[in-house]
């Protein structure tokens, strides 16, 4: 995703919460469909619970985003990490009802919003901070998502941001596209 210079907080929180989404993606379409429902250990999650777990989280936080508590009395957090969806349709779909509910609020905000008061499990937020306490928990999950994608993908793995040992040519490569744009 191409950097767009901003001054507006709130499109500058979409487009980290789209690149962040979009390293997931990319991870995931190269983990073989059994890795999104393996687990390195029996205390560890598998792809398919992370993304059941963020979609819960996401449905909760960002429906009703200004008006409700983000922790919504219906969510079951627990069960987000239980019964894991059954198929890579399934779990790509469920990710994208999550996301869903995130762009649905965001996109309707203006940045004359971010100083509103909002709570989350009862403590007060400005929707800034919302939004700053949900970016940092997404890029967690989506760290591990992609960290367990790379594993399972083994040897077939191929670099979802500048590869180990290319930055020089990466930053030659993004020169040369600049230069060619003016």
């Amino acid at each position: 995703m191409a950097h767009e210079f901003t001054t507006s907080a709130v499109t500058d929180s979409i487009a980290v919460f789209r690149q962040t989404k979009k390293l997931a993606e990319r991870a995931m379409e190269q983990a073989p469909d059994t890795a999104l429902f393996a687990t390195l250990d029996p205390e560890s999650n598998s792809i398919a619970i992370i993304v059941k777990h963020m979609a819960g989280n996401m449905k909760s936080r960002f429906t009703d985003f200004l008006t409700t508590d983000g922790e919504k009395p219906d969510r079951n957090r627990d069960s987000e990490f239980e019964a894991p969806p059954a198929t890579r349709a399934e779990v790509l779909a469920m990710w994208e009802r999550g996301w869903g509910c995130v762009f649905a609020a965001l996109e309707g905000l203006s940045d004359a919003d971010l100083a509103r008061r909002i709570t989350i499990r009862g403590e007060p937020h400005s929707v800034t901070q919302a939004i700053h306490r949900q970016i940092g928990h997404y890029s967690y999950h989506v760290g591990q998502i992609v960290y367990l994608a790379k594993h399972f993908a083994g040897e077939k793995w191929t670099a979802i941001t500048v590869p180990k040992n290319r930055s020089a040519q990466f930053n030659a490569d993004v020169s040369a596209v600049r230069k060619s744009q003016r």
